[in-house]
């Protein structure tokens, strides 16, 4: 069940990225644990063995290839790479599949270079640590008082920090239709200033309020480094952290310089059983976020820096004090919750923890994996294929033969009654998402219900389902496991915000009743039935028509034509936007899309026609009273659907 329902969570991300290890993005989205959001449980070990030696590489190496060959199969994955750090050392490195299919050519960890995406943020945020380590920024200034042209606007009375770009708090939307990625290499590399300028995204919360992944505020970091330096941002993540780590095999620049060319990996759509190549996406002006391109033994080097306290060999790029500031967590919607780090997001396996990123682009799957209490450190990236499902399943099978651990039970409450466990009961979104602009819509269909059965909290339905009892106040734990799902409470006891356990930075906050899914569909169906006994009124009444004064005609045909042309906006812009793929989300605006949005502001100037008739239509007595009714039905009908195109960012041209 929850394999399943995590690809719907994963589903949801990526649209709200328009969504999109979230939610949103330079199509970087955050990589959510593939057996760990909200469901299934992970697999546990109940009998527990002695723990198997790490330091057998030859066992080891048996181990994962057996993991990567049948999800290679079974996931349909062209392409995967795996590097494990333990103790300073690189006790594993090795690459499975094909980089070029075309070309035959096999993976070598050495030298193929995977598209990271969102994991390039923890370049980005090591080079942020770096500068304030430097004394260059401080991590609770106003981040406007180190950018020189483009500046944040003064939404609210408290300012952005650094902390809070680096925790996900600094309150941005959420966006990206048109604009988040570019397919074109004539449109790099693309400056970081002028395109957050150009795409500027609203402050929807005051900072520090709450997490909601963001892309644009690591993009706004980049430029920071970028000001405060005085060196372009990627030849600063090349000198200060590519160049002291050895890594020879790593750029974050776009397109890949020629010199790369010859390694990098193909990203592969998988149809009808065949891989087909994708087309490559680059991130532009949002490259601070998401334009990484890494061999895994150059990741192996960058995880054994943070896992040795700043140290490569010879090279310290952070102090040991940097790395444990870095490393703490700095943000939690829960005590009892992982929470977020500057730059990393906990993670819970087997009582241990785990600081985590992962990336995703429309190819590539990437995660990187540290344990700091056992300095270890772990990096898969996929091109192609459900590869965010393998590298869950392989960490897990990981922890459970080399960190066992058992199941432990936690009580259930039993104060919490099945009346108190009601409340958290109702419809709920994700904190990123769009509010300002056509983005909004894609929040449409993504929301997550939550139910009651037997003084328990549901989740999906059917062989998705699955159930969470109480254990503490606000507290819910998998019936079966150990994932936790928690609420937050007004002052009032209203449950207004729900974190799933296993993404920390992106909390979900209660859906208002006009942000409700089930709510506009009973509207939208109500008023499509009204719409369409007027259009079939006016086909049967026509010979009734002939003896209708001409004003009353025009009213009769007025009442149709709003009608007909409501329900053919809806559907078309409906069908278009759901049958555009994500690559065209991203990267363009299709003329279909640009007509279809046009159809709303028409409708505005019909139903206006419309309310006028209905004034008439009463003043002057036209009709039976029935058929006023029923006319007056239509124009509210229609005032409705006016509301609805207004309040999702429907009524004409609204890209970010």
């Amino acid at each position: 069940m929850f394999t399943t329902l995590k690809k719907r969570i994963v589903a949801c991300l990526i649209i709200l990225a328009v969504l999109g290890s979230g939610i949103l993005s330079s199509l970087v989205f955050p990589r959510i644990s593939v057996t760990a959001a909200a469901g299934q449980a992970k697999p546990l070990v109940h009998q527990i063995e002695a723990p198997a030696n790490l330091d057998d590489t030859t066992s080891l190496t048996t181990f994962v290839d057996g993991i990567m060959e049948e999800d290679m199969n079974r996931l349909h994955i062209p392409g995967a790479v795996i590097s494990i750090v333990k103790d300073g050392q690189i006790i594993l490195a090795k690459g499975y599949g094909s980089s070029n299919l075309e070309k035959a050519a096999q993976v070598d960890p050495k030298t193929s270079m995977f598209r990271i995406a969102s994991t390039t943020k923890l370049f980005t945020w090591t080079a942020v640590m770096q500068l304030v380590e430097a004394g260059k920024i401080d991590l609770d200034t106003d981040v406007n008082t180190y950018l020189k042209d483009f500046k944040v606007p003064d939404t609210y009375p408290e300012p952005i920090t650094m902390r809070h770009l680096m925790t996900h708090t600094a309150g941005f939307e959420e966006g990206g239709v048109g604009y988040q990625i570019t397919t074109d290499p004539a449109k790099l590399p693309g400056s970081i200033s002028e395109t957050l300028e150009k795409h500027r995204l609203a402050r929807v919360r005051p900072p520090g309020e709450m997490s909601s992944y963001s892309n644009y505020g690591t993009a706004l970091a980049g430029l920071i480094v970028q000001e405060v330096s005085g060196m372009p941002y990627d030849d600063y993540v090349k000198k200060n952290i590519f160049d002291p780590l050895d890594m020879k095999y790593a750029t974050v620049q776009e397109p890949l310089p020629e010199a790369f060319k010859p390694y990098a990996v193909v990203g592969y759509n998988s149809e009808n059983g065949s891989f087909t190549p994708g087309t490559p996406t680059y991130e532009a002006g949002f490259r601070p976020a998401g334009s990484g391109t890494v061999s895994a033994v150059d990741m192996a080097h960058f995880m054994i820096a943070h896992l040795q306290n700043g140290r490569y060999g010879d090279k310290q790029i952070l102090s040991a004090n940097t790395v444990g500031l870095m490393h703490a967590t700095a943000f939690q919607f829960d005590k009892r919750m992982p929470g977020v780090t500057l730059g990393f997001a906990e993670k819970k396996v087997n009582g241990l923890t785990l600081i985590t990123h992962g990336g995703s682009d429309p190819m590539f799957n990437t995660e990187l994996y540290l344990v700091p209490a056992k300095n270890i450190g772990i990096f898969l990236s996929y091109s192609g294929g459900a590869g965010s499902e393998s590298a869950e399943g392989l960490l897990q099978a990981f922890f459970n033969k080399y960190y066992p651990a058992p199941l432990e039970e936690t009580p259930v409450d039993p104060s919490i009654t099945a009346e108190s466990v009601q409340k958290y009961a109702g419809s709920y979104e994700f904190t990123r998402r769009n509010f300002s602009d056509i983005d909004k819509f894609f929040n449409f269909l993504v929301q997550f219900n939550v139910t009651v059965s037997d003084n328990k909290l549901s989740l999906g339905s059917g062989s998705e389902q699955a159930f969470y009892a109480p254990v503490g106040e606000n507290l819910f734990q998998h019936v079966g496991g150990t994932e936790q799902i928690a609420f937050r409470t007004d002052e009032s006891g209203k449950v207004t915000h729900m974190v799933l356990g296993a993404i920390p930075d992106m909390p979900l906050e209660r859906t208002p009743l006009m942000d409700q899914t089930r709510f506009w569909f009973t509207l939208l169906g109500i008023a499509a039935f009204i719409f369409i006994t007027a259009i079939f009124g006016f086909i049967l009444g026509r010979r009734k028509m002939k003896a209708m004064s001409t004003p009353e005609k025009w009213v009769i045909r007025l009442s149709a034509a709003t009608s007909g042309w409501g329900l053919l906006s809806f559907v078309t812009i409906f069908l278009v936007v759901m049958s555009m793929d994500l690559m065209t989300k991203l990267s363009g605006i299709s003329a279909a899309l640009y007509l279809s949005l046009a159809m709303p502001i028409l409708f505005v100037g019909l139903t206006l026609a419309l309310l006028v008739g209905t004034l008439l239509a009463w003043k002057n007595r036209y009709f039976t009273t029935f058929r006023r009714v029923h006319y007056t039905l239509v124009a509210l009908s229609a005032v409705m659907l006016v509301v609805f195109f207004y309040h999702w960012n429907l009524l004409g041209w609204q890209f970010g």
